[in-house]
């Protein structure tokens, strides 16, 4: 009963941390539990789709009209527990294949789309600075969390699908960088998350050939409100709230400061010791400028080493 219990609470801890809604829409992701802690050691593999439609591009700055976009994407990821100076950590890294299809209005233009290649791919780095030490599988059962405090930097390479004679690709031919903070809370069988970000671009200079594209930051707030059950399973509400990211070609400014909400749930449900599987929806609340669009998405995760 005690080895039940226990293994009950590792999933509950380890199956969390990668909730991948893989769209080029990257600052609007939802993505609950990525601070809590794990044992040192842990590999997950992760294998998700996701199927997105709406006013949906790899680039929201682009300015489309009458947008009817689908975009279908297949998610391979591979994280690892870290021990950074005594404290928890992690390392992942995120990489999506997507298709796009569908139509939309540019400057009043009609424009087709049909492309199938990678998305830029994501590299992240976090750290648990305070309430969650680097414990090992055997040390892990005496852990219980109060408040966490954490921190991570996440790292898009222009390594996606671009064609710089096409306006809508599915990476982005830049780099962009997002730190974030966050703060987690348990109490009983809630907890409570609050994270702030900020996601920084650089310039794209092969905007249909020539043409330069500079994008100010996106700035972000993002909560979640988690419910964990006695048999592993955990189920989480989720919001987002995210503006800026006004952008120019050229230096003259496309007017499309971005302003946007989403809010959406998570579910996880964890299948034996190594295996879980994770549902996720999300739709847009309020829209300003950007992407606006409903997704639903699905996750294969297993986990080994560790002494698993």
């Amino acid at each position: 009963m005690k080895h039940t219990l226990y293994v009950v609470r590792l999933i509950r801890f380890t199956s969390a941390s990668l909730a991948m809604l893989a769209t080029g829409a990257v600052a609007e992701d939802l993505e609950p539990r990525s601070y809590a802690n794990t044992p040192v050691g842990i590999n997950f593999l992760l294998l998700g789709y996701s199927d997105l439609h709406g006013n949906v591009t790899a680039n929201p700055s682009i300015p489309l009209e009458d947008a009817k976009l689908k975009i279908e994407t297949v998610v391979f990821a591979f994280a690892r527990s870290l021990d950074v100076w005594g404290r928890s950590g992690k390392f992942d890294v995120v990489v999506p294949e997507a298709k796009l299809t569908g139509s939309a209005l540019l400057a009043g233009e009609p424009r087709k789309r049909d492309v199938t290649g990678l998305i830029d791919p994501r590299f992240r780095f976090s750290v648990n600075l305070y309430g969650a030490p680097a414990m090992s599988l055997a040390e892990f059962p005496s852990y219980q969390q109060d408040v966490i405090i954490g921190a991570s930097l996440a790292v898009t390479a222009p390594l996606g699908q671009y064609d710089d004679s096409r306006l809508i690709n599915l990476g982005n031919n830049r780099w962009s960088f997002k730190p974030e903070l966050g703060v987690s809370k348990r109490v009983g069988q809630v907890t409570l998350e609050l994270s702030g970000a900020g996601t920084f671009f650089t310039d794209n200079d092969e905007l249909l050939g020539d043409h330069v594209l500079s994008q100010d930051p996106i700035y972000q707030v993002q909560g979640h409100l988690i419910y964990a059950f006695d048999n592993g399973v955990w189920a989480s509400l989720d919001a987002t709230w995210l503006e800026g990211g006004k952008s120019s070609v050229d230096g003259v400014s496309n007017h499309d400061y971005q302003e946007n909400s989403r809010y959406g749930c998570t579910l996880t449900l964890p299948l034996n010791r190594n295996h879980s599987i994770k549902l996720n929806a999300s739709n847009g609340g309020y829209t300003r400028t950007g992407s606006e669009f409903d997704a639903v998405g699905m996750i294969w995760q297993y986990r080994f080493g560790g002494g698993l």
